[in-house]
Formats: C-alpha cells, structure tokens, sequence
C-alpha cells in the first residue's frame, strides 16, 4: 500500500476483512502503511434521543456520528420518551435501533418509572434487552430507593449505573461554583453535589456487593473516594469525559457550547482526573455525547440547555491533548476507549477495528459534524487525528471521502 492512498480508496483497494486482521492476539494498534488501526471504541454513555425527542438527534444520525469517530459500539441512555421503564417501552426503542443503526447500540434501562426517582422501573422485564440500569440525567435521590435498586441490579447481574447529583445542593446553580462564576456572577454548582452522592452509593454498594458504576466524575473528591472504594475492594468502576480532562472553569465563556452538566470545574480538579485516569482509578472515557437544538444552547450560560457533542471529535482532542503531549501512552489511550468499556459492561469486539491517519491536522468545525447536535467546546482548536475508515460487522461502516 503506497503512502500516498486517499483514504477514500481503502473501499476500494482493501477489503474490510483484510483491515480487521492487522488486529490479532489481542493487539491494542496496529500500523497499516501511514495509517493506525485500532479497535473500535465503544462508549458507555451517549444520548441519542430517540425515541421523543428526535429534532436534536436520531438513532441513525447519532450512529453515524459514532461511526465517524470511530466507535463501533454505544450504549444509549434512557431519558426519552417514552422512558424505557418497561418491556413495551424498551422495544420501542429497539425496534429503531435494529432498522437504523450502522454500529453495535444497546439501550439502558431506567432505574425508576419515568426517571421520576418514585419507584423502581420493570428492572426484571427488560433485563435481557438493556445494558445496565440509569436514570442518568437525573440522580436518585432516595437512599432507600437505591438500596433497591441495587438488590434487584445484584439479582439480575447487572450494573447500577449512577447520574450522581444531590439536589438539595444544585441552589439554581448552573456552572462551577468557581473562578469564573464568581467573577462573571453566575450561580455556581457546587463539587459536593457530585461527591456526596457518590460517597453514598459506595458505601451502599460496599454493603450489597453491587456491581456499580459512576458516570461523568468531575471532581477532585470523587476521585478520591473511588481510588479509597477500589482499595477497599467495592465493586466499583467510573468514567470521565474528555472535556473535563483538556477543560477547566478557566476556559469558559459566555456560550451554551460550555455548559454541560456536571460542569467544567477548577484545574485542580482537572488534574486530580489526570491523575486518577494515570493511575487506574478512572477506568474509561466516555463522551457524555448529548446533542440539542441550535436553539436550545444559543442561550448562553445560563438559558442553555446542559449538554455538549463528543463522538466526533473525542479521540482527536485525547490524542493531541493527552498523548501528543505526553501525559499518556497511546496504549492507554486506546484501553480508556475501546477495552476497558467492554470489559466492564462484557461488549464482545467482532469483526470491527477503526483507522486513522494520526498525522492528520485540522480545526475542528461543527458545520462537518454529521451528527445533528453542534454544540463542542472545541469548535475553532486544532487537532491531530482523522478517522479514515470505520469497520463494524465485516463491513465498512463509515469511509472518509477525502
């Protein structure tokens, strides 16, 4: 293969198949000419919004954008309606991601009915057909009703996947409760919101023997206290986004693409995250992929709805911030994105790798994204890093056309 090939011409020299075999015993990467071949990245956490609320994104957009980014596998969280809370709700969704979907979805279930933090969903009828169980977007707010929750997660072998945030503690607050809110006079979200929480559900999970797993850790405290629940021996497991690693509240600005819920916090808490995702403690990344209308995050800080898009642009932005820069290998990298999830959630990879030209540099502009969601706190930063191709199934999910 000459160094000089379009990428658009693997389709046409290279059989999906061929691609695939680079990546035997186990390897995490593999050079194909000038290009890398990777696993596909499988991420634990993205909103595709359907069914109910397909004006931000579809199933099939949504996978498509995966596709693009180099994921092959996606597991979709339930806030949508109707909530998957129950059997006949579930297949709903299902039955559109068997027509429309390029990739490997598989959906969550909620934890209660509605995602209304009342009463447990039908955790026993979806079971086979869901991932693990969240209410994400929402945290449950009731010791009791979590404690339940995962009895019957325990019973079934599946994991409790925990959206934590306190409530009583948000007072109206909608971005770090820091520099730059108290500079600019916005109201603040507090770290313990995220940390108290959690704290909780450890010693819960600790107690039962629960398979559990936090979303989205953004604090220096919640690092902390999973590093102390894994030495203690909890069955416990987290993610962080890319946003929180490369971003901090000094970053922001007076635009909805910076506001996501948890918030960008302080740079001490973006260098515990480093530090937690060096040493173990943060087991993956996942994009937290929730796209929104134009309209809803073109209202700044404080009328934008919470949420940023992530598939397409994850693994350039991890690349050239973390690994370029020498804060982690690329083996790393790749185990944060494509093994260590399908670990822990038991993803099997088949017949599916990515390829990328690493050598690639570009300005990242929403106006390419395919998904339908454009808001990324990226938008205008350079990075190194072009998906070439994508392979799920044996066959070629996405080709760039470059």
């Amino acid at each position: 293969m000459s160094n000089t090939i379009l990428k658009s011409d693997f389709i046409k020299t290279y059989d999906a198949s061929d691609i695939i075999s680079k990546l035997t015993d186990g390897k995490l990467f593999a050079s194909f000419s000038k290009y890398y071949v990777f696993p596909g990245f499988c991420d634990v956490h993205v909103h595709f919004r359907q069914p109910g609320f397909s004006y931000k994104e579809t199933i099939k957009t949504g996978s498509l954008a995966a596709a693009r980014g180099g994921y092959t596998a996606v597991c979709t969280m339930p806030n949508l309606s109707p909530v998957p809370d129950s059997k006949e709700h579930l297949m709903q969704q299902i039955e559109i991601i068997k027509a429309d979907s390029v990739i490997k979805t598989i959906p969550y279930g909620s934890i209660t009915v509605g995602e209304k933090g009342e009463e447990l969903s039908d955790m026993v009828g979806m079971a086979n057909d869901v991932i693990a169980f969240s209410d994400d977007g929402r945290g449950v707010q009731s010791e009791k009703l979590m404690e339940s929750a995962m009895l019957k997660a325990k019973e079934l072998g599946k994991i409790i996947v925990a959206h934590c945030e306190e409530n009583s503690l948000l007072k109206g607050g909608y971005i770090h409760d820091g520099f730059y809110a108290k500079s600019n006079g916005h109201k603040g979200i507090c770290s313990a919101s995220e940390y108290v929480p959690i704290e909780r559900d450890i010693r819960l999970a600790d107690k039962i023997g629960c398979a559990y797993h936090v979303c989205h850790i953004s604090t220096k405290e919640s690092v902390d206290l999973i590093r102390n629940a894994k030495k203690q021996g909890v069955n416990i497991t987290c993610e962080t986004a890319p946003h929180y690693l490369v971003l901090d509240d000094t970053c922001l600005q007076e635009h909805g693409r910076f506001k996501m819920n948890p918030p960008l916090r302080s740079p001490e808490d973006r260098e515990a995250l480093i530090e937690g995702l060096i040493d173990g403690t943060i087991d993956m990344i996942a994009t937290d992929h929730a796209p929104h209308s134009a309209d809803e995050k073109a209202k700044g800080l404080e009328g934008s709805a919470f949420g940023v898009v992530g598939l397409e642009t994850a693994f350039p932005v991890l690349y050239t911030k973390l690994v370029k820069n020498n804060i982690i290998s690329l083996e790393k990298l790749i185990e944060l994105l494509a093994i260590n999830p399908r670990k822990r959630f038991n993803i099997p990879l088949s017949d599916e790798c990515t390829v990328w030209d690493l050598d690639k540099c570009f300005t990242v502009d929403p106006k390419d994204f395919v998904s339908m969601g454009k808001a990324t706190p990226f938008e205008g930063e350079q990075v190194f890093g072009e998906c070439a191709a994508t392979v799920y199934g044996g066959k070629y999910v996405y080709v760039n056309n470059c």
